[in-house]
């Protein structure tokens, strides 16, 4: 009975692992939803540090699924842009 439950506990562990593996992985893939003060909006793989004069807000992403950018009128959805920076009245400023 001993080889049974010290397989069983290899078999507990090694799924513990892999399950943490899984959702280290799922985590990482989520992406932050930032607006500024300006109205523009885009999205982030990690929170910076923006300038407080800024005003930034995070927001997850099923806050940006909710929103018809088509029809926002505060807001302006902002493209994926290269590099650390934010965007600001429609003009990308590089950190």
């Amino acid at each position: 009975m001993t080889k049974l439950r010290k397989r069983m506990m290899q078999i507990g562990l090694a799924s513990a692992m892999g399950l943490g593996t899984l959702l280290a992985s799922v985590s990482s893939a989520s992406a932050d939803t930032v607006c500024n003060r300006y109205g523009d909006c885009w999205h982030v793989d990690h929170r910076e540090h923006y300038p407080r004069s800024l005003g930034v807000h995070f927001y997850s992403d099923a806050w940006h699924d909710r929103h018809d950018w088509d029809r926002e009128r505060k807001r302006h959805w902002r493209e994926n842009h290269e590099g650390r920076g934010y965007w600001r009245n429609g003009i990308w400023i590089q950190l």
